[in-house]
């Protein structure tokens, strides 16, 4: 009791979580079963009576097996007699002694207690007790609720769940007509119905069938006009509807279409007085009924219009007045149906889906024209008032519908598109009528949304749309951006119809200059130069001296530069090689003298974000600029006029990489220290050398002693990643073989010596810094065909195999035991008969690598990790397995979650 009362009652936190742990420990003790029924007796404060209800039901759910079988019979006796006690005493006291009663009936059930639903419905219908009528009828109600909820999270084994399942769903028979009962009564209290759709929404989770609790259901929606009753009701028919066996009984789904059709009045009602519970909880129902049994629905050919007027009223949820989600939160409930009946009609016959597509095309397309009303912004002055989480909400919600939309083209196809077309252009060359933008942004919102993702280059109205665009008044950065990101989503058609561009290029390099239009300009500039680069040509100095410009007044965040230069690298692609070199030197000629000053001061935060500023626009530039395609592109894809002539002489990036080298090292020199300018520095070359492939040759010598010099300095992650690079695409090449082999054989050294060093001072946990990385192993595979690294291995592989069984062995943090088991793997594979070798003498000595395994553990774990050659997963298997022995933690709860 002491403990209880500093858990609930002592402010200082350590002690409550010393009293937390002491109690979890006595809840499982063998004492529980004396000190529960103890800490229930009536002198006691509510907080501790829960605690021994809590207790019993710790033992009973959790420790059954400790339990003898003569016991039960008391122990059901004393649980029911406990509950009569409470049934008019504390409301959390009650309920966990239910949970305890329901977890014992489980336990039982079948065998042991064979009509347990029947004899607890018998035992509190009886009068006595002096406990009056209601309460004990509340008492039943909250132990028939929680049984079928105890089932759900209980860990019964498997079969005994389906066993236990069947016999609970016999006893429906017994709880259907206490529950009928107490709903029809005109007496019964607003509570106790409460309590009574409570538990139908707990039972129907155990799949009861639908047709059996028709009458229930009939009565739940009889409640929905009891502001009172709303809530449950709702939960219970939804619970209900949304049972997957449900879909079995047509006949009772039939009897509720217009049960649901009956609460339109009553969904209208709620709408107009801005009751926003109420018409979501009336679409929560219709929803539930059209999206799970729409096709059960739909087979019922005689029933064709009640459903049609039941896909109508979701049509009504779906454009219910108001903006989501400040004034409405129903209408994106209703998404998922048309998704649901689409699928569904278009999954018929040919000949059947024509009938079903001559009336639902007309309801499709009144769709759209919902959706897009429902897309609209409010007015400046409403959406100014919004906060931050509102407007993010309206923009998820804005992307579900055009997912959505995007979603029906696929049953409406071209007459979509020339139906959205008809609409805007009305809209645009109507004098008389002013025209909201608004409504302009949501049209060209919808074209937006299907034009990103499906291909329209057959369409007969995109010229138009493009025609239109210039004429649009764009007064608005929401406006602005949707113009931005539908011409980026047109870009494959401005691809086949070139002519097009110049009505649209303007636009975009006008918005360049907005910061406000930062993201959809520049995305929408680098889809242009990414899929018409052979068009682009004449627009070439334009686009450069805009970008550049922009550049330089620093309109745009870190990001979009980024993006930015990468739109100037495929521009750039197609240009000849001495306009890519001009254009090169104008671009990059200021950064380089910006990092030349930055490059003679003293290091400080500042700069560094300066320097790592300026090697991101380089390398982003060199990732796209990439003039070898230009053969391959120009061949089908672009008339033969396009084409231009292989280059000859050294590639346009390696000339500018030449002339930078010298104040790239100078750079290096002061700041090799730190990794991020490191990482910034081997961007540059890695994505070079991807793009480049063989044309980076040139360089091979230079970069490889750089490289060298700098991984044998201060050993960096990213200087290995590149060396990687250069060794995969240059080792088999005989003129560059030399400078490859001597920074492999370098790299091999330093890295195994780091390893030697490790091992040495005992830090395994240095083998992963952030400086280091486990692609390492990745020299292990050359142990057998290049001298060097065979001879390290053989000298130092024992040293690397020690400092990863220590790191295994508990030395090391848990989340890295997948690197260690790649090493592990990778040794097995390359290096087998020395791993076999290493692996007896390492875990011969004794605690080695944890005192907390026997040597019976070591051999498994020894021959489990020799087995696998191939399977590198069951390897990251058996190094968790192991490291949770080693570190004490296997079988435990905590180990569960690793």
């Amino acid at each position: 009791i002491g403990a209880l009362h500093q858990l609930y009652y002592d402010p200082n936190i350590e002690n409550k979580n010393l009293a937390q742990k002491w109690l979890m420990q006595a809840q499982i003790s063998p004492q529980a079963w004396q000190f529960c029924w103890a800490l229930l007796s009536p002198d006691k404060v509510p907080e501790i009576q829960y605690f021994g209800a809590s207790a019993l039901h710790t033992k009973i759910s959790r420790y059954w097996g400790d339990i003898p079988a003569e016991q039960y019979d008391t122990l059901k006796t004393q649980l029911f007699s406990q509950i009569a006690l409470f049934a008019s005493g504390s409301k959390i006291v009650l309920t966990r002694l239910c949970v305890a009663l329901a977890s014992l009936a489980l336990n039982m059930m079948p065998e042991a207690w064979p009509s347990a639903v029947s004899e607890m419905v018998r035992m509190f219908q009886e009068e006595g007790g002096g406990v009056d009528g209601r309460a004990r009828c509340l008492a039943l109600l909250e132990l028939l609720t929680v049984l079928p909820e105890e089932f759900q999270t209980s860990r019964l084994p498997q079969y005994r769940k389906g066993q236990v399942r069947g016999a609970l769903g016999r006893e429906w028979a017994a709880v259907y007509p206490l529950l009928q009962q107490l709903l029809r009564q005109p007496d019964s209290p607003a509570l106790v119905k409460a309590r009574v759709l409570k538990c139908l929404s707990s039972w129907v989770l155990l799949d009861v069938p639908l047709s059996e609790s028709e009458g229930l259901l009939e009565a739940g929606f009889a409640a929905l006009s009891d502001p009172e009753l709303f809530d449950t009701a709702v939960e219970a028919i939804v619970n209900a509807i949304s049972q997957p066996d449900s879909q079995r009984y047509v006949n009772t789904l039939l009897k509720l279409v217009p049960q649901v059709l009956q609460l339109q009045e009553q969904l209208r009602e709620a709408v107009q007085n801005g009751d926003m519970e109420t018409s979501h909880g009336i679409c929560r129902i219709a929803v539930s009924l059209g999206e799970n049994h729409s096709r059960a629905l739909l087979e019922q050919v005689e029933h064709w219009q009640s459903f049609l007027a039941l896909v109508n009223m979701i049509m009504f949820c779906t454009g219910i007045p108001g903006h989501y989600p400040v004034n409405e939160t129903t209408s994106s409930l209703t998404l998922t149906f048309w998704y649901t009946l689409q699928d569904d009609i278009m999954s018929f016959e040919a000949e059947k889906q024509a009938v079903y597509l001559q009336v639902y095309r007309p309801v499709y397309f009144q769709l759209v024209d919902v959706l897009l009303h429902k897309a609209q912004f409010p007015t400046d002055e409403e959406y100014a008032s919004w906060s931050s989480d509102e407007k993010e909400q309206f923009r998820i919600y804005r992307v579900d519908i055009s997912d959505t939309l995007m979603y029906v083209y696929e049953m409406l196809g071209a007459e979509l598109l020339s139906n959205l077309y008809d609409k805007l252009g009305r809209l645009l060359t109507n004098a008389e009528q002013p025209t909201s933008w608004q409504h302009t942004e949501a049209l060209l919102y919808g074209f937006q949304s299907i034009a990103e993702t499906i291909d329209v280059n057959y369409s007969d109205v995109i010229p138009g749309l493009i025609g239109l665009i210039p004429r649009i008044n764009i007064n608005n950065v929401q406006l602005a951006d949707t113009v931005m990101f539908t011409i980026g989503a047109l870009a494959e058609w401005l691809a086949d119809h070139p002519v097009m561009l110049s009505s649209v290029l303007p636009l975009v390099l006008q918005a360049l200059g907005n910061p406000d239009l930062s993201v959809s300009s520049v995305s929408t500039l680098k889809k242009i130069c990414r899929e018409c680069k052979y068009d682009l040509p004449p627009y070439a100095t334009n686009i450069v001296a805009v970008s550049q410009e922009v550049l330089i007044k620093q309109i745009h965040k870190t990001s979009q530069c980024m993006w930015l230069m990468q739109a100037l690298g495929f521009l750039l692609s197609a240009l000849p090689v001495e306009d890519i070199l001009r254009n090169l030197h104008s671009l990059i000629t200021p950064y380089i003298q910006q990092l030349e000053k930055l490059a003679e001061e003293t290091p400080n935060p500042s700069n560094k974000l300066a320097i790592i500023h300026i090697l991101g626009l380089l390398s982003n530039l060199f990732t796209t600029l990439d003039i070898t395609k230009q053969e391959d592109e120009s061949g089908e894809s672009a008339p033969p006029v396009k084409s231009t002539p292989p280059q000859s002489g050294p590639n346009p990036v390696v000339v500018v990489l030449q002339q930078v080298f010298a104040l790239i090292q100078t750079v290096l020199s002061k700041w090799l220290n730190d990794s991020q300018v490191v990482e910034a520095v081997c961007a540059i070359f890695e994505k070079s050398v991807k793009t480049l492939l063989h044309d980076f040759a040139p360089m091979v010598s230079q970069l490889s002693e750089m490289l060298g010099q700098m991984y044998s300095t201060i050993p960096q992650a990213s200087a290995l990643d590149l060396t990687r690079q250069m060794v995969h695409i240059f080792a088999s090449e005989t003129d560059h073989f030399p400078p490859i082999k001597a920074l492999f054989e370098l790299v091999t050294s330093v890295t195994l010596t780091i390893f030697q060093q490790v091992y040495t001072v005992c830090h395994p946990d240095l083998f992963l810094s952030e400086n280091l990385d486990v692609k390492a192993t990745e020299l292990l595979p050359h142990c057998a065909d290049i001298p060097p690294v065979g001879q390290v291995v053989q000298e130092d592989g024992k040293l690397l195999l020690l400092a990863v069984l220590e790191a295994i062995g508990g030395q090391s943090s848990r989340s890295l035991m997948d690197q260690f088991a790649e090493v592990l793997f990778s040794m097995n594979k390359h290096c087998f008969g020395l791993l076999t070798v290493w692996l007896k003498e390492a875990l011969q000595s004794p605690g080695f690598p944890s005192s907390r395994v026997s040597d019976e553990q070591k051999d498994t774990f020894s021959q489990q990790v020799l087995r696998e050659r191939v399977n590198k997963r069951r390897v990251k298997d058996i190094v968790k397995e192991f490291t949770l022995v080693c570190r004490g933690l296997h079988g435990t709860e905590y180990a569960a979650e690793y």
